[in-house]
């Protein structure tokens, strides 16, 4: 791990500064708080992968902000773009007047919209985080069929507000009918593979035309091209066209939730790209907002019946994100950032499954560019159950597919979540930030900028791969420590 040299004397300065900081953070802040718990760091500069911290260590940043960051930290288009609407006197708060730096980022987000959707699209500015989007996505649809229901996936994951925990996996909600998503390492259906992901749409067919299902009457279909709190599980292509001739059949409107796959992340600008399906709602934060707080919906123009005010939002109208985001999806079209990713993103999954095949406690390996997740499981436990098919009228079962599983799903062994959590710290130890996701919180996702070098590659899997041994050793060690002689009981 780099460190920049401080005199001892200095260090325990530093390092008294941070627990400080961190105790106080503890005492202001929320039980609620997820991020800080896991990371005990105080960051006081960063520049692309890289984030410094008060104590002067330096760390290989792989969570990107949730996915925020497509360039990383402070990159120096993201920075001119800010200064040049600072140094221009522009007002920055304008609730959803028209500006010129509205306008601009409109006509780059259109740029590189699927045409079919540009040519018919209509944007609606929400709050600044994603699940506002997703509340605006889901009252639009309900708005233009004046249905309802929901069909939502599980191991889903789309927000944290009212709509939008709904529609995610782990919230209940009885206008919401819960599907399953096809994932290979665990199929719900205890096959895998196409098998499992055509089981899976058949299982829709089924329940959307069952009169006797008990589906409420659904306003839109809405789903992630890749699962990435769910465990950073990618939909099938195939599975994903027959989804959208599935709701087009159906007159049912699919919403494709882009906030964190979007901008290049999975190797195509949108991920819905690589299956070739058109939704008709797009659902975009995150990167787009180049660091700062933005969120769209994109959707049909024949869906915008809705009245003056139906969706609103203070702070919709973001002008130093609106430069920033501009900047971004400049960037990353005019270098070619998505084909960059796809390319760095299967030579890391190729490392990655050579780094599984040595490890016993990796379980799958999978993901989509420079979206990519490793599945930790308990290497010396039993295998897992395999759900059960489903029967109409159920429950579905867990989350999401991956077409670049290679283990079949009978070997799926128990997820081990301790293992997972345990191998986050030693990267951390390493100057390495991974975060984990997945069910049962045992998968370590990768999400690196869409900048990242060769080099900062092999030093992010090095570091990785470090991180596992260390944990597999004293997971072993634990395992086979000879049992403590028993404490003497009391005299008979």
């Amino acid at each position: 791990m780099a460190v920049t040299e401080l005199p001892p004397t200095a260090q325990c300065a530093a390092d008294e500064r941070i627990q400080s900081i961190l105790r106080r953070q503890s005492l202001r802040e929320s039980a609620a708080r997820t991020y800080a718990r896991s990371l005990p760091i105080v960051p006081v500069r960063a520049r692309g992968l890289t984030i410094e911290g008060a104590d002067g260590r330096r760390y290989l940043d792989c969570l990107s902000g949730a996915g925020t960051l497509a360039l990383g930290h402070n990159h120096p288009v993201v920075l001119e773009a800010i200064r040049s609407v600072l140094d221009s006197g522009a007002p920055l708060h304008v609730l959803d007047l028209a500006t010129p730096v509205k306008d601009a980022f409109l006509d780059e987000l259109f740029a590189t919209l699927p045409p079919q959707l540009a040519e018919r699209g209509r944007v609606q500015f929400c709050g600044p985080a994603g699940t506002d989007a997703v509340e605006a996505a889901l009252t639009l649809v309900r708005t233009a069929t004046g249905r309802d229901g929901l069909l939502a996936f599980t191991g889903a994951y789309h927000g944290m507000t009212t709509g939008a925990l709904a529609a995610s996996g782990g919230a209940r909600a009885v206008s919401v009918t819960r599907l399953p998503f096809p994932y290979d390492y665990r199929c719900p259906f205890g096959v895998g593979g196409d098998r499992g992901a055509e089981l899976a749409a058949r299982w829709t067919e089924s329940v959307l035309d069952d009169d006797k299902g008990g589906v409420p009457a659904p306003a839109g279909m809405i789903l992630e091209p890749v699962q990435g709190e769910g465990g950073v599980i990618p939909a099938p292509d195939g599975w994903l066209r027959r989804m959208r001739e599935i709701t087009t059949a159906r007159g049912i409107p699919l919403i494709a939730d882009e906030v964190q796959t979007g901008v290049g992340r999975t190797g195509a600008f949108w991920a819905v790209e690589h299956s070739g399906v058109v939704p008709d709602v797009m659902v975009l934060s995150k990167a787009i907002g180049g660091s700062l707080p933005l969120a769209v919906v994109v959707y049909r123009d024949d869906l915008d019946v809705w009245s003056p005010g139906a969706h609103a939002g203070t702070f919709r109208g973001n002008q130093l994100a609106m430069a920033a985001g501009a900047a971004t999806l400049a960037f990353v079209r005019e270098n070619a950032l998505a084909e960059r990713a796809a390319t760095l993103g299967a030579r890391i999954l190729a490392r990655l499954r050579e780094l599984a095949r040595r490890h016993p406690c990796v379980g799958d390996v999978r993901g989509r560019g420079l979206m990519l997740g490793l599945e930790l499981v308990d290497p010396e436990g039993a295998a897992a159950p395999i759900e059960p098919a489903l029967a109409p009228g159920s429950a579905a079962p867990a989350h999401a597919p991956g077409p670049t599983s290679a283990i079949t799903p009978t070997s799926a062994l128990a997820p081990a979540p301790s293992l997972a959590a345990a191998v986050r710290q030693e990267c951390l130890g390493r100057g390495l930030i991974v975060e984990l996701g997945g069910r049962h919180s045992s998968v370590v996702r990768l999400l690196p900028p869409l900048t990242l070098t060769d080099e900062q590659a092999e030093a992010v899997l090095d570091r990785l791969a470090d991180a596992l041994e260390a944990v597999e050793r004293s997971y072993a060690a634990r395992a086979h420590a000879p049992l403590a002689p028993p404490l003497p009981g009391p005299a008979r």
